[in-house]
């Protein structure tokens, strides 16, 4: 039997689509906001839009990091979307002295200003590793996109030096940033899946069946 899909509940605006777009594709989900649960999850997804500081306190005050950090570290199937990419990282610019989850080394990095921000609408991903998160999705696929910050990959830069062996895809807008992510079975994506059309819903499918 497919695993329960807990989807941490912390406000994201997002979240009911997330979890629309998951039971259309036949999975048993549960909106949670209880430490308990999250550290006894099977398989959890992070949602996200809005600010980086405003999720990382909201989630330090609910209790919900250190299970989140553990369950990621015990090799629980994970996936972040859009400000959930975000929360893998050490901190962000967008934050200036609040913490991430630190399962990933770096700092999320603003998109340049020399392009229309935030980065809203469709964009092409361009892959640059192997993953079964991405089976059945072409090279050059388009993906709905909505934000301002992102773990840049230009070298030397954010955390582009230090995820080359996580990177799965890379998207630009004004510089080359981390569009899909894998280490171990924490999986991440910047763009919305739930927004994404079939391209996105083959993904969603990918994970859940990575995670059974």
């Amino acid at each position: 039997m497919p695993a329960k899909i807990t989807l941490v509940d912390y406000g994201a605006g997002n979240l009911p689509s997330v979890e629309r777009a998951l039971r259309r594709l036949g999975a048993e989900t549960e909106r949670t906001a209880d430490p308990r649960a999250v550290e006894t999850a099977r398989v959890l997804v992070l949602p996200g839009v809005g600010h980086f500081g405003a999720m990382m306190r909201t989630l330090g005050a609910g209790g919900l990091i250190s299970p989140l950090r553990s369950a990621i570290g015990r090799g629980v199937p994970f996936l972040g979307i859009c400000l959930g990419l975000h929360a893998l990282f050490e901190c962000s610019a967008e934050a200036s002295g609040v913490e991430g989850l630190g399962i990933l080394p770096g700092r999320v990095e603003p998109l340049p200003q020399t392009v229309k921000l935030p980065h809203m609408g469709w964009n092409q991903l361009r892959r640059v590793g192997q993953s079964e998160l991405l089976r059945g999705v072409p090279d050059g696929a388009w993906f709905y996109f909505a934000h301002s910050y992102a773990a840049l990959a230009s070298e030397g830069r954010a955390a582009g030096s230090s995820l080359r062996g996580s990177t799965v895809a890379l998207c630009e807008h004004g510089a080359p940033f981390v569009a899909v992510l894998q280490q171990g079975a924490a999986n991440a994506v910047q763009f919305h899946p739930e927004k994404s059309g079939e391209p996105g819903a083959q993904v969603l499918q990918n994970f859940l069946e990575l995670s059974r």
